[in-house]
C-alpha cells in the first residue's frame, strides 16, 4: 500500500465520521475511494478526505445529498485540467456562490437559535439560584 493512501479506519478517525456513514457516502456516489488494496480493502487519499470534510460541513448546515452531490459536481468540474473556460465556467461560479450564500444564511439561523439556547439556558441556571437551598 503506497504511503499516500489510507485506509477507511484513518479517514474515519481524521474526519470524525463513521465507518457506515462513509460507506453511506460511497454507496450514494458523493465519495468514490481512489482505489483498493489487492485484499479489496478501500484506500483514500487527501483529496478524498478532502471531499469527505465538504460533505461534513454541508450536512449540519441542512444540505441534502442531492444539494451535497450538486455542489461537488461544480468544484470538481472547475478543478478539472483543462479547467472550463467562458460561460461554463461562469455557471460553475454561479453554483457555487449560490451554495456559499445559502451556507451564510443557515449560519445566521444557527447562530439566533444558539442565542436563543443560550438565552433559555440562563434563565434555567438563574432560576436553579433562586431555588438554592437557604434562600426563601
Amino acid at each position: 500500500m503506497s504511503s499516500e493512501h489510507m485506509q477507511i479506519g484513518e479517514v474515519a478517525a481524521r474526519t470524525e465520521l463513521s465507518l457506515r456513514t462513509i460507506r453511506h457516502y460511497e454507496e450514494t456516489g458523493l465519495v468514490i475511494p481512489s482505489a483498493r488494496s489487492q485484499g479489496g480493502f478501500r484506500l483514500y487519499t487527501e483529496t478524498d478526505v478532502a471531499r469527505l470534510m465538504v460533505i461534513r460541513r454541508m450536512k449540519p448546515l441542512g444540505f441534502t445529498l442531492d444539494q451535497m452531490r450538486d455542489l461537488l459536481d461544480a468544484t470538481d468540474r472547475l478543478d478539472a485540467v483543462p479547467s472550463p473556460a467562458g460561460a461554463e465556467r461562469e455557471e460553475l461560479l454561479e453554483r457555487v456562490r449560490h451554495f456559499e450564500q445559502a451556507a451564510a444564511e443557515r449560519v445566521a439561523d444557527l447562530r439566533k437559535q444558539l442565542g436563543r439556547a443560550e438565552e433559555f439556558a440562563g434563565t434555567l441556571r438563574e432560576r436553579l439560584g433562586e431555588a438554592a437551598p437557604g434562600r426563601p
